[in-house]
C-alpha cells in the first residue's frame, strides 16, 4: 500500500508541476521565482532557460514553462532547454564512476551514494530490459525522478556504452521537450490533458500492484 501511495503522490505532483506552467500561476511557480531571481542578477532570459534546464530534478521540465512565462519564442526556448539539459550529461557519464569510488571511501560518501544508486535502480528498474530504447522512454516521460540526470546515472549503473547512452538520453530529452512545449502552449487545456493521462497511469499502476500482490 505504501508503494501505491508513493506512485499516486508522484503522479499528482507531476500534474501540479505542469499546471504551474500557466502564466496565471507565475507567483506560485518555483521555476518563476528562480527566473525572477536570475533576471535580477542581470542574466539574459536565454541563459536563464539554459541554467534552469541544467539543474537536477528541475531540468527541461521546469525550464520550458519558465521560458513560456517570460514570453520567449517557444521554439527558441525548446532549443535552449534541450542544450541546457544535455550539458551535464557527459560529465555525469564520465565522472560519476571515479568520483563516487573516491567519495565512497568515507562513511558519509558511502551512505550518500548507496542511497542514490539504490534510488536510481528503483526508479529505472525497467530500463535494463529494453536497454537504449528503455532509457529513451524513461528520459522522455516528464514525470518526477525521470529525466536526463537520472537517466545518465541509470546508464552508468547498467554499464551502457557512452555513445549509446548519450544518443538515448538526447532523444529522450528532445521528446520530453516537445511534450512540455505543447503542454505549455496549450495552457490549461494541456494541463487538463496531462492530468487525465497521469491519473490514468496512476490507476493502471495501482491495478498492476494489486494484481502482483494477489499473485504473491
Amino acid at each position: 500500500m505504501k508503494r501505491i501511495l508513493t506512485i499516486i503522490l508522484a503522479l499528482l505532483c507531476a500534474t501540479g508541476g505542469l499546471m504551474a506552467a500557466e502564466p496565471s500561476a507565475e507567483h506560485h511557480s518555483t521555476g518563476a521565482k528562480i527566473a525572477n531571481w536570475m533576471r535580477g542578477t542581470g542574466l539574459p532570459d536565454e541563459l536563464t532557460v539554459v541554467a534552469i534546464s541544467m539543474l537536477p530534478i528541475v531540468e527541461l521540465r521546469g525550464a520550458i514553462p519558465v521560458g513560456h512565462i517570460m514570453k520567449m519564442n517557444p521554439w527558441l526556448v525548446y532549443a535552449l532547454a534541450v542544450v541546457g539539459n544535455m550539458i551535464p550529461i557527459p560529465f555525469i557519464l564520465l565522472l560519476l564512476g571515479p568520483v563516487s569510488r573516491w567519495l565512497m571511501r568515507f562513511d558519509a560518501g558511502k551512505k550518500f551514494f548507496d542511497w542514490l544508486f539504490a534510488r536510481t535502480r528503483r526508479k529505472a528498474a525497467n530500463i535494463e530490459k529494453y536497454e537504449t530504447l528503455g532509457l529513451t522512454i524513461f528520459v522522455a516521460i516528464p514525470l518526477p525522478a525521470t529525466g536526463g540526470w537520472t537517466g545518465a546515472m541509470a546508464a552508468f549503473l547498467m554499464g551502457m556504452k557512452f555513445h549509446h547512452a548519450m544518443l538515448s538520453i538526447l532523444l529522450g530529452v528532445m521528446i520530453a521537450g516537445v511534450i512540455m512545449t505543447v503542454l505549455s502552449l496549450m495552457g490549461w487545456l494541456g494541463a487538463l490533458i496531462a492530468a487525465v493521462v497521469l491519473l490514468a497511469m496512476a490507476a493502471g499502476a495501482v491495478i498492476g500492484l494489486f494484481r502482483r500482490e494477489e499473485r504473491n
